[in-house]
């Protein structure tokens, strides 16, 4: 598996910090997705492998888990709440919005490599709702004309670094 070497450095300073070592897999798998942006089936290998278990025992872990991607996405993430109140106030319209403007489906990259549409569960700020997560960056009252705005945003900062 290729990691950057700040990954592995910091995976070996993770797993001490454990009595058992399979108490680090949730950390192990946090850092892997941050530097590679998914949890490949050669990386659930490679960290069953250094905390010394069976990797059926990581791939439990990985698809317990939402957070954990298990096939690349988009170079930017848009979550875009469903749960009751954010679909009550139109989360189901704005997820068709970003899909409209990037010409993908959820879950799919778009065409451009620039994104990745998912619905996710509650981002917990149900009284601004519908709430959408860019990235690490929350946006509220997320209507069609703001969808639209932000996917400009997103097009445009695309465009500059090409």
């Amino acid at each position: 598996m290729n990691l950057k070497p700040e990954t592995l450095r910091r995976i070996e300073e993770v797993i001490p910090h454990y009595p058992v070592k399979r108490s680090a897999t949730l950390p192990l798998l946090h850092l892997i997705q941050e530097d590679v942006g998914f949890i490949s089936q050669a990386a659930i290998e490679w960290v069953a492998a250094k905390l010394e278990l069976q990797p059926i025992n990581v791939y439990e872990v990985v698809t317990f888990y939402p957070m954990f991607r298990q096939k690349p996405i988009g170079r930017r993430h848009i979550k875009v709440c469903r749960t009751l109140s954010c679909a009550l106030m139109g989360g189901y319209k704005t997820c068709e919005a970003f899909e409209k403007e990037f010409n993908t489906h959820r879950g799919e990259i778009s065409p451009d490599g620039e994104v990745t549409i998912e619905f996710v569960e509650c981002l917990a700020s149900c009284g601004t709702a519908p709430v959408v997560l860019i990235d690490d960056d929350l946006h509220e009252n997320v209507d069609g004309a703001k969808a639209k705005k932000l996917s400009d945003q997103i097009k445009a900062e695309a465009a500059k670094r090409r």
